[in-house]
Order: C-alpha cells, then sequence, then structure tokens
C-alpha cells in the first residue's frame, strides 16, 4: 500500500465537507453565524449549542489549506470565512471560564472543550488567521483544561489535554502550559497497563487507543522523549493485534464498544517505528473494500475526518508492506480479552463481557456474537455481556465464561425527566457540575444490576472448528417474551459506539421458540459449529 493509500484517507474524507457545510450556519448576518450544531440554529429544538459540533473548523481548514488528492477545496477563501466564522462562534458561546457544554447544559465537558479547542487552535494557524479575541480564548479555555480533573477515566481525554496545552503554549508562548502539559502527560503514561494499553472505564478499547496513540504522536514529535518512545511502541505492538483478517478494527468486545480506527499516529510514528505502518496498510485493505464504520453522524463526524486528512496529509509513502497475522495466541489477562489464530481461523473474544466475540476465517467474518439477550413481559431486558465479574477458565482448545446476567441499560427521556434535568443544570449544574456528570455516568454507564438468570458460553476448538456451548439457566421462563443472539448488541451508553458497519448485517439468532418449549428449571441449552 502506497500512494493510492493516502488517496484513500483523502477520499473518504473529503466526501463528508459538504456534510460539514450543511451542519454550519454560513448566514453572514444570522446571530448563530458559524454554529454547526444544526439542532441548535436550523431546528430550534436545542436550548444552547453544542460546543463539540465547533471542532468542525479543523477539518474544513484542512480541507482548504492542504495540498490533497482529488481536493475541490484547496485554496478555497469562503471556506477560509466558514473556519473564522466557526472559530469565533466557539469564542463567543463558551461559558467565561472557557470551558463549553455538550450534551447538558452548564455540563462543562472536558472532552467537548478539549476537542473543539485543539481544532480550533489548529485551524487558526492552517489558515492564517489573526485575532487576539481567539488567542485570549485558547489561553482561557487551556487555562481552565490545565485545572481541570473530570470524573471517570478516559485516557484519551487526558491525552488529547496534553496535546490541547503543547499546541496553546507554543502558539501564544506561554511556558507555563509546558509545564502543565507534562504534568497531564505524566499521569498518563502511568496509567498505561504492562500490556499496553491505556485505560477507558477501567478496561480496553482499541478504538479509543488509536486515539490516544495519535496525541502521543503528536507530542513525540515536537518534543521527543525517551518515556513517549516506548509508550508509542508498546501501543503499536499490542495495537497491530486488532486490526482484523479483513480490515476491519474493534468492536463490541472492546470496553467501549466502538470501531473507532485513527490512523495518523500511525502514520507519524511510522516514521520511525515501521511495524506502525505496517498496521494502517493493513486497515487501509479492508477500507478499500468498503469496511470502514460509518461515522457520520452530526455529533461525531468531525473525529475521524480531521484524522483521516491528517493521515493523507503526513502518508510516508516508503512503506515496508503488509505482513499477515501469525499463528499464535495472546492472552491480555488485565484486558480480559484472547486472541487466538490457527488453520486460517481468527478468533477475539471478551472474558469480560461474557464471552462476546468476533470469529474469521480466510479473511471472511464467519460470526460476530455478543452473547444471549432475554427480553421480558415486564419490558427489561437480560444481557450476558453486561457484568464484569466473570468467571472463566482458559486452556489451550478450551474458553468457558460463566456467571450472571445483568439487567441491559434501556431508560428514555420523557418530558418530566427532561425538565427534572434542566432544573438540575441550572442549579447544582452550576456550582457542580462534576457532580452532575458523575451521577449520569453512573446511571448511563457504570452502575449495573444482576438479572435472575446464569450463563456459561464454552468454546472448544475440534479439529478445524470452534465448538460454542450456551447454557442459561432460569427458576422460570414464563416471564420470557423473546430470547435471541445478536452480532452487535451493547447495553451501555457510549457516544462513539452503536455505528454501523458492515459486519453487522448478520441475521438476529432467533430463540423464541427453544424458550417457550423449556419447562422450569430446565436450562436452556444452544450449540452451533463455526
Amino acid at each position: 500500500m502506497n500512494a493510492p493509500g493516502r488517496e484513500l484517507f483523502a477520499e473518504v474524507a473529503l466526501h463528508d465537507i459538504p456534510k460539514l457545510l450543511t451542519l454550519q450556519d454560513r448566514n453572514t448576518h444570522s446571530p448563530t453565524y458559524g454554529c454547526f450544531d444544526r439542532n441548535y440554529w436550523h431546528y430550534r429544538t436545542a436550548d444552547f449549542p453544542c460546543g463539540m459540533s465547533q471542532e468542525f473548523v479543523w477539518p474544513l481548514a484542512l480541507a482548504a489549506a492542504v495540498d490533497l488528492p482529488q481536493n475541490p477545496y484547496r485554496g478555497n477563501e469562503v471556506i477560509c470565512q466558514y473556519v473564522r466564522a466557526g472559530i469565533l462562534f466557539a469564542v463567543r458561546n463558551g461559558h467565561p471560564d472557557g470551558s463549553c457544554d455538550d450534551y447538558f447544559l452548564n455540563e462543562r465537558a472536558l472532552g467537548a472543550t478539549a476537542f473543539s479547542l485543539l481544532a480550533c487552535a489548529e485551524a487558526y494557524k492552517l489558515i492564517g488567521m489573526q485575532s487576539d479575541e481567539a488567542l485570549e480564548f485558547f489561553q482561557r479555555r487551556a487555562r481552565w483544561l490545565s485545572h481541570r480533573h473530570e470524573t471517570g477515566d478516559l485516557s484519551n481525554h487526558q491525552a488529547l489535554v496534553a496535546l490541547c496545552l503543547d499546541v496553546v503554549g507554543r502558539l501564544c508562548k506561554i511556558d507555563i502550559f509546558s509545564v502543565a502539559r507534562d504534568e497531564c502527560l505524566g499521569r498518563l503514561l502511568s496509567s498505561q497497563t504492562s500490556e499496553g494499553w491505556f485505560p477507558e472505564y477501567g478496561g480496553f478499547d482499541a478504538g479509543y487507543d488509536t486515539l490516544t496513540l495519535s496525541c502521543l504522536a503528536r507530542l513525540h514529535q515536537t518534543a521527543p522523549s525517551a518515556q513517549l518512545e516506548k509508550a508509542i511502541r508498546s501501543s503499536v505492538a499490542l495495537l497491530s493485534n486488532f486490526v482484523h483478517p479483513d480490515g476491519s478494527f474493534g468492536g463490541e468486545y472492546g470496553s467501549r464498544n466502538t470501531y473507532n480506527f485513527f490512523p495518523h499516529g500511525f502514520e507519524l510514528a511510522g516514521r520511525w517505528l515501521a511495524e506502525a505502518l505496517t498496521v494502517n496498510d493493513r486497515f487501509l485493505l479492508g477500507l478499500s473494500e468498503g469496511r470502514a464504520p460509518c461515522y457520520s453522524d452530526d455529533r461525531i463526524i468531525g473525529h475521524h475526518l480531521w484524522n483521516y486528512l491528517l493521515a493523507a496529509r503526513d502518508f510516508v509513502t516508503n512503506r515496508p508492506g503488509s505482513t499477515a497475522s501469525p499463528s499464535n495466541r495472546i492472552e491480555l489477562e488485565q484486558a480480559g480479552i484472547i486472541v487466538d489464530r490457527r488453520q486460517a481461523t481468527d478468533l477475539y473474544l471478551a472474558l469480560r463481557k461474557g464471552g462476546v466475540f468476533k470469529l474469521f476465517r480466510d479473511r471472511r467474518l464467519v460470526l460476530s456474537d455478543t452473547g444471549i439477550s432475554l427480553h421480558l413481559r415486564n419490558g427489561k431486558t437480560a444481557v450476558a455481556h453486561l457484568m464484569d465479574n466473570y468467571e472463566h477458565d482458559v486452556q489451550v482448545d478450551r474458553i468457558s465464561v460463566r456467571g450472571e446476567m445483568g439487567w441491559a441499560k434501556q431508560k428514555q427521556m420523557t418530558p418530566l425527566k427532561l425538565i427534572l434535568l434542566r432544573f438540575i443544570n441550572l442549579t447544582l449544574g452550576r456550582v457542580a457540575p462534576n457532580f452532575v456528570r458523575a451521577f449520569l455516568q453512573r446511571m448511563l454507564i457504570t452502575r449495573k444490576h444482576t438479572a435472575p438468570f446464569r450463563f456459561q458460553r464454552t468454546l472448544e476448538w475440534k479439529i478445524d472448528k470452534w465448538e460454542i456451548v450456551d447454557r442459561i439457566k432460569a427458576n422460570s421462563w414464563c416471564d420470557v417474551e423473546t430470547a435471541g443472539i445478536a452480532p452487535d448488541q451493547t447495553s451501555i451508553y457510549v457516544a462513539m459506539s452503536r455505528t454501523f458497519q458492515h459486519g453487522q448485517l448478520q441475521p438476529w439468532l432467533d430463540l423464541t421458540e427453544k424458550v417457550r418449549a423449556l419447562k422450569d428449571g430446565e436450562p436452556l441449552i444452544v450449540q452451533r459449529s463455526m
């Protein structure tokens, strides 16, 4: 994979530039000129603008400023005007302390604040903008980030903050930001596990790890260090195991269920670490065959666009050539993930998620499986992938996971809940946004309740296939309305998850009739050979 890889990264990203322009208010005389939150300025279904959306100035600036293959936006001054408008909207519509909101009023979201600051600062440089107001804003937002400690364990946010402090410090020539950057970076690097991954809510998500790697590679480019190099080498070595045989990446076996892949860090690291280029080349093969996930969501589309455009801009032309993954088994005890490769069969399995797995044979996805799901007549759903305290037994040719099923998180907003949330945002949220954030994280992500069902999943290698046996025990089956197995079912809230990927086009395995035939006390047993 050589120059065509650069063209492919550019093509995929440039395809969505018109969508970014559609999302932006481009009316010069509009009070919301420059805003990218169409729900706020156009549909008027939101009562505050999403601060994360101003991140879209970066891919627009890259499209206007960078010489890319088949780029119709290069040198377009109108695009640059829209970028300036987007930056100034961010300047004038955040909180006085420099922070901004994402999903909730007065949220003061660190992720949205960091993403949009990095994007605005980089876009400012790209288009040659001159604005004292913008520079003062960058410094104010960077100061807020340097003192902010958010609830939850999100390594990608910490990496973004460190990069923001570096970029703003160099742009504004303020040394104090380099001190804050080093402190943030030190905390991040100390959290890297011996297996090479960075925690996301205590677990390993390969997709988010590629974003963390992108930030670290940028930092190493501007301020190289032996410690950063060691961290990057370890991260690349680990992530090289998670480009699937068909070129897809990540999925529901990760702690955050994402299909993220941020390629720019691999291109930067690839200048001195050939293994990193091999990772991108294997992903590009899948991208060329249409196996990339779709991230054309109004809120999250920007992340991948600027990263793809940067990967195209910094594409390394002298590449080592792609290599096939060896036949072996990798057991990540801390992450609770097994990668087993044998006889052209590749298995990716999550022990901490009840045996959720993806199975490939001869470079094709054979089965994506997120465990048995039971929908009850009272509207609740019990799943086998939610709890994280499962027992497991791992042998050479046999893997077994067992434990209690959990209740999926399926609560939706109602008018009353929204009114209550707005009241909390406008009162407690003004003085204690972290408390509100921690409460919502517990409700939507971290708090888990067991369901009255126990399961055991066993995978056993026999001759040349995996035999999969699922067993569910219940005192009574009368309350179960439907049952089955899906390729992509998830049960916690993650903004970057539940995107479409072609591997999800597998039929629902309906087990309802099997359940209805059971007597109370009898186990549900499902056997398959793949």
